[in-house]
């Protein structure tokens, strides 16, 4: 895989509505690999293999990430601001923050008091961010309301092949499903793979809402993250015991497909690749609620990738369970290709 593209990923700011420019470098990276591309007005990116072929498997993978949104401008020059997305509030304090302008990037820090340290209900629109304007007039000239913000932190490689960074969520997802269609590439796949780098995840699903009533997939597999337990003081009662490093995880749950988990198992033993396992009764919380939904019933199966301190500035993975996850996808492409019968699950007549 290509560790180089990952990090160009990470590194592009895309909170959810504004993934433009993370687009743009999917679709560059991207072209000398596949024989055409899907957009829509919505945002999405679908990298296509194999058109022609009658069963369509969609892989999708968000590329949205969580922030905050301008909301107005102080006469000090502060900009007051909402979430964007499922945020952790009280970790923005403090934090350096960088506002997403049509002119470029403006640094600034949520500011800190007293009262803000103190509040055991935080929210977002408590906050504030100090951009360095001294009058409202001033920090008019470079941000308005509406402007984008997302927390100023980068990747770095830590031990035993594991990285933090911000945005992990989903950006693993996103590179794991095109990862997954160069890889199917280059083992000879034939069967008609629509990678789909969605936007609005975090907000809305728009993005997976309208990739499947476009592609009108045969099946999708779901990639995103999910919560690892390994750690002190992590909800694994709720969760499960999930491991960093310890391999992609499958989910069990209603709207998942038994067939379609039973292959990627057959897969994982024949390749050697370590599985892990999820619970999701209901919802996902995924892009897979939303495509499940679109044209009759979708059967999909969610592989998701286990990280650390979900939705804070600094999330950790594993880039092991990012290459296993990309293998084992790639395999099922192929497995598809073979023949896989969903007939048993389509109905009960």
């Amino acid at each position: 895989m290509n560790r180089e593209f990952l990090y160009e990923m990470i590194q592009t700011p895309s909170p959810s509505g504004a993934e433009y420019e993370l687009q743009k470098k999917v679709i560059r990276y991207m072209k000398p690999h596949v024989d055409t591309f899907l957009s829509d007005a919505t945002g999405n990116v679908i990298s296509v293999l194999n058109p022609s072929s009658p069963c369509k498997v969609l892989l999708a993978g968000h590329v949205d990430e969580i922030g905050l949104m301008v909301t107005k401008i102080t006469e000090s020059g502060k900009l007051r601001v909402v979430n964007v997305g499922g945020i952790r509030v009280p970790l923005y304090l403090g934090q350096k923050v960088r506002v997403l302008t049509e002119s470029g990037v403006v640094h600034g820090v949520v500011g800190v008091t007293p009262s803000l340290l103190d509040d055991r209900y935080l929210q977002a629109d408590d906050l504030f961010v100090d951009i360095g304007a001294t009058t409202k007039e001033e920090a008019c000239q470079f941000v308005k309301p509406g402007s984008y913000l997302v927390a100023d932190t980068d990747y770095r490689e830590l031990l035993n092949d594991c990285i933090c960074g911000r945005a992990l969520d989903n950006r693993l997802g996103a590179f794991i499903v095109i990862e997954a269609l160069r890889r199917a590439k280059e083992l000879g796949t034939t069967v008609g793979t629509y990678s789909a780098t969605t936007v609005g995840e975090e907000t809305t699903l728009r993005g997976a809402i309208w990739a499947a009533k476009h592609v009108k997939p045969t099946l999708a597999i779901i990639v995103d993250v999910t919560y690892a337990t390994d750690y002190e003081d992590a909800f694994s009662e709720e969760v499960g015991d999930i491991r960093v490093g310890g391999g992609p995880v499958l989910a069990n749950g209603s709207i998942i497909h038994p067939l379609l988990n039973k292959t990627l198992e057959q897969l994982a033993d024949q390749w050697s690749i370590p599985l892990q396992y999820e619970a999701a009764p209901g919802r996902t919380g995924t892009d897979g609620d939303a495509i499940h939904l679109r044209n009759d019933g979708i059967p999909l199966a969610l592989v998701s990738i286990p990280i650390r301190y979900m939705h804070s500035g600094s999330e950790v993975g594993s880039l092991k369970d990012v290459e296993l996850a990309i293998e084992l996808i790639a395999r099922f492409l192929l497995r598809v290709e073979e023949g896989l019968d969903l007939s048993p699950y389509k109905n009960l007549l």
